[in-house]
């Protein structure tokens, strides 16, 4: 999802929630305490050089029980958050605490917005040597066999 669409969404939404991969919710009294963009330049098992721009969101929670954060403000904090991510329309990550650090994908199923599982993966797997026959079973994700990932 990018930060075009979570302002679409946003527009139209009455409540904010996020729902977790196994289908349970982050505790509504959540806070949205970084909106940031980050910057990942790397080098791939293979040699090639690479680089990833995301816009991220950190939810947080605190105790703080009667806690509610409404699309309207959530859409204000993006607003504000412009000088950071500037015009460019990014692919969102969520970061949400769990056992540790959490790291999702974003969707919008109509209602919430939903945290998607990301997978690692090995981008030259041409390079690695691996049989084809040992490599993981794919999974769901936004990642093409051509290893362009989204």
């Amino acid at each position: 999802m990018k930060i075009s669409e979570v302002r679409n969404a946003l527009s139209g939404m009455s409540a904010l929630n996020f729902k977790l991969p196994d289908g349970s919710y982050v505790p509504v009294h959540f806070h949205v305490t970084e909106v940031g963009k980050i910057t990942k330049y790397f080098i791939d098992c293979g040699g090639v050089e690479r680089t990833e721009i995301v816009a991220n969101f950190q939810l947080w929670e605190a105790a703080d029980y009667d806690h509610r954060l409404a699309p309207q403000k959530f859409l204000r904090i993006l607003d504000i958050s412009k000088k950071i991510l500037g015009d460019d329309d990014l692919p969102v990550e969520v970061e949400y605490q769990q056992s540790t650090i959490g790291k999702f994908g974003l969707e919008f199923d109509g209602k919430d917005f939903v945290l998607t599982t990301k997978q690692t993966n090995c981008l030259a797997q041409d390079s690695c040597g691996i049989p084809p026959d040992k490599l993981p079973k794919k999974t769901t994700s936004c990642c093409s066999s051509s290893g362009g990932c989204c």
